[in-house]
């Protein structure tokens, strides 16, 4: 059994797809189902059930695969502590965002922080508020730029700025003289 191997069953569970799952791996689709093939020879189990369209996981395979994360994440830990001992900075930085500030936040760090640090591979999801809170407790994100309060109390939360709540009404409108608009009127 070899982390690579690990990696593309992981990719097969994700994309339910072994032609999709190769393409992420970035080998090609007999080279995935090969590797897969012997692993599942060497455990003496199938982990998929291939009649099904799209593949699903085995009984036994959902363990394998619950177990295979681990494995896999402890293995990038060990990596990336190598890095560090040598001074670099590196591995996947999963990063999970909302939409409704990604266009304009995302463009003031990104190239900063690639040139800072170009051994990072900088995963980006935008993801709703919810869906972060979900995805960091999972661990299947490193961070969250998300609306706060989060009202989470695994997670710790750090205010990168706060932003106004502006509302526009027309001229005509009865409200359009006032500068400040109290939410009760």
């Amino acid at each position: 059994m070899t982390i690579t191997q690990l990696k593309y069953v992981l990719a097969v569970a994700e994309y339910r797809n072994f032609t999709i799952a190769s393409e992420h791996c970035y080998v090609t689709q007999p080279t995935l189902s090969m590797q897969i093939q012997k692993l599942e020879e060497e455990l003496g189990t199938k982990i998929f059930n291939r009649s099904k369209k799209p593949i699903q996981l085995t009984e036994i395979g959902t363990k394998i695969i619950e177990q295979a994360k681990i494995i896999v994440d402890e293995s990038n830990r060990i990596n990336d502590i190598v890095d560090q001992q040598k001074g670099y900075i590196g591995g996947d930085f999963k990063l999970g965002i909302i939409p409704t500030i990604m266009p304009t936040l995302l463009p003031i760090f990104l190239k900063t922080f690639i040139k800072k640090y170009p051994k990072v591979n900088l995963k980006i999801e935008e993801l709703t508020t919810d869906e972060i809170i979900k995805k960091l407790t999972e661990g299947h994100i490193d961070v969250g730029i998300a609306a706060t309060p989060l009202e989470n109390e695994t997670i710790k939360e750090r205010v990168l700025y706060y932003e106004p709540f502006v509302g526009f009404v027309p001229p005509e409108h009865r409200l359009f003289k006032n500068k400040i608009i109290d939410v009760e009127t």
